[in-house]
């Protein structure tokens, strides 16, 4: 039964995908055999209610123990760092979004990964649930796009890395639904709820509404030249299934539908959102 490693245990995420694998059982043949905590009450309390036989005292005491990792931090520039000794190891790789802090570590990363035949992946569950896959159908009878609208919670000043905390689940369905063509933005501070207006080749102008307040979901509207279609994007009953199906199917075959584009144009969305914030002006991507 190919094992797998997790990484990272402040986070949510990994306590949900031990639980889907190890304890419901939904991933068959696979289960979680190791964490790495950032604190030893983090490890024990994700060993605990996933059910993981062992904790480990480094990220590379994994190796030699697991056919596969997940790296799972809430800040994104622990996730490259922390697997750099796996990938040389070649264990096969899904790194929770963002992929990275930076679009050149990424780059460096990925070209890295190909030359040692090694499989990775990265994405927000929020583009595998059932509502966003239904909303990419509807818009296929669109035409060209125009215009994107997503509205979703977002704490700009975040701790875990600003905008790129909770931003990338927004930045990755617009991505996916523009077709990864985003070549500028400007982020608009307001006092808690914010905008960012993103720019296309293709003459298409779109807007996230970061809500830092209240308790928002998350909603896209899609304008296209013979029409529009609005959907909230709930989730799936099991809101990390159909993500971890996505990466076990790559630790077993080595292939998968994610791109050095959907993975890494994100980060260059939200780095360059990131460089807005700080000067207020319009930035390339």
């Amino acid at each position: 039964m190919p094992t797998i490693g997790i990484i990272g245990a402040e986070n949510s995420h990994t306590v949900a995908i031990a639980k889907t694998i190890n304890i419901d059982r939904l991933v068959s043949g696979f289960s979680v055999t190791h964490v790495w905590g950032e604190t030893p009450d983090d490890a024990k309390d994700a060993q605990d209610r996933g059910l993981i036989p062992n904790i480990v005292e480094e990220p590379e005491d994994m190796i030699g123990q697991v056919d596969a990792a997940i790296v799972d931090h809430r800040h994104p520039k622990y996730h490259l760092p922390a697997v750099r000794p796996l990938l040389e190891a070649k264990i096969p790789l899904f790194v929770d979004k963002p992929f990275c802090y930076r679009l050149d570590e990424g780059r460096e990363f990925l070209a890295r990964a190909r030359e040692l035949d090694v499989p990775v992946c990265s994405f927000s569950v929020l583009p595998k649930q059932a509502s966003f896959a239904q909303l990419q159908e509807d818009v296929r009878e669109l035409g060209r796009i125009i215009s994107v609208v997503s509205t979703g919670p977002c704490d700009i000043d975040s701790e875990y890395g600003g905008v790129f905390f909770y931003g990338i689940h927004q930045v990755d369905m617009v991505v996916r639904l523009l077709d990864q063509d985003i070549t500028h933005v400007q982020l608009n501070r307001g006092e808690q709820n914010h905008t960012a207006t993103l720019y296309s080749a293709s003459g298409a102008i779109s807007t996230m509404n970061l809500i830092g307040e209240g308790r928002v979901g998350f909603h896209v509207s899609v304008i296209g030249e013979k029409g529009r279609t609005d959907r909230v994007i709930g989730y799936d009953e099991n809101t990390y299934l159909t993500g971890v199906l996505d990466f076990c199917r790559m630790f077993s075959t080595g292939e998968t539908d994610e791109t050095d584009g959907s993975i890494l144009t994100p980060v260059a969305v939200l780095e360059a959102l990131e460089k807005s914030q700080e000067s207020g002006e319009k930035v390339e991507v």
